[in-house]
């Protein structure tokens, strides 16, 4: 994109259509993370949530890497008075569930390539879907600074890969590949490096055309099902199916099959 560069970082946004590109932009700094990047990341996912002709937002980066993870000279103080680097009010980037934050609520797809530390890897744990380029070197490496991974690592890649896994990476703090992380259902998808952005669009633009209300609530069954198990999840079926059925996305949905035809949903 060629956007001049804040020598603290930014997070620029871009709409296409009912996708809402949000691109990590510091390559000279290969996108360490400043509190102000963190703030503008907050920022974006709120705007994702809070705009109607939103549907899906694509997180990706600026340059050849991801991110290298935090710029420890500027959160290290911050950590040091445990400070949290994204405002309070906002949505979380790293979707904890900690009081004080929004939830996101849309669907979230990672284009990730070259160098995705710590924090790259626990952005990319957070959202929904992970497009990987062949070229990227994953370590989550806090234990080689002194410091625990916090936002989310500890937790996502054992409910992902098992503990053990989990384990090897996080307590060595090796690097490993693009390979390791799809066997470890880390990402998703593998594509040559270059086509991981366009591939991510891709499954967003397919994502974006279905019914909005049902990929919301859809979204959120599956994670209410990982974090309180099934049976808490299975509580929501028929309310939620029931209160789908009544929408005219729903009404949309079955004219839409009578007539064979392509369904035009409008998110109501």
């Amino acid at each position: 994109m060629n956007i001049p560069t804040h020598p603290e970082g930014q997070i620029d946004c871009t709409v296409l259509g009912a996708i809402l590109q949000i691109s990590i932009n510091r390559p000279a700094k290969r996108n360490g993370f400043t509190p102000k990047m963190f703030r503008e990341l907050g920022e974006a996912y709120c705007r994702l949530d809070d705009e109607p002709a939103l549907r899906v937002g694509v997180l990706c980066a600026e340059g050849e890497h991801f991110t290298a993870g935090l710029d420890l000279p500027t959160i290290a103080p911050m950590m040091k008075r445990g400070e949290k680097s994204v405002p309070l009010g906002l949505v979380d980037p790293l979707n904890l569930g900690m009081e004080g934050y929004r939830r996101r609520r849309k669907p979230m797809v990672v284009a990730v390539q070259g160098i995705t530390y710590t924090l790259g890897i626990e952005l990319m744990l957070a959202a929904d879907i992970v497009v990987a380029a062949d070229d990227c070197r994953f370590s989550q490496l806090e234990v080689k600074r002194g410091i625990m991974a916090t936002g989310g690592a500890t937790l996502r890649m054992a409910e992902r890969a098992g503990s053990g896994n989990a384990l090897l990476h996080l307590l060595t703090g090796d690097e490993f590949g693009s390979t390791e992380a799809l066997r470890l259902n880390f990402v998703q998808r593998v594509v040559p490096a270059g086509q991981q952005l366009a591939e991510a669009l891709r499954i967003a633009n397919t994502i974006a055309a279905q019914a909005p209300l049902a990929i919301e609530a859809t979204r959120l069954n599956v994670l209410k099902a990982v974090e309180y198990g099934p049976v808490v999840a299975m509580l929501d079926f028929i309310p939620v199916q029931q209160n789908l059925s009544n929408s005219e996305d729903a009404a949309e949905g079955v004219k839409s099959f009578v007539e064979k035809r392509a369904a035009r949903f409008t998110g109501r």
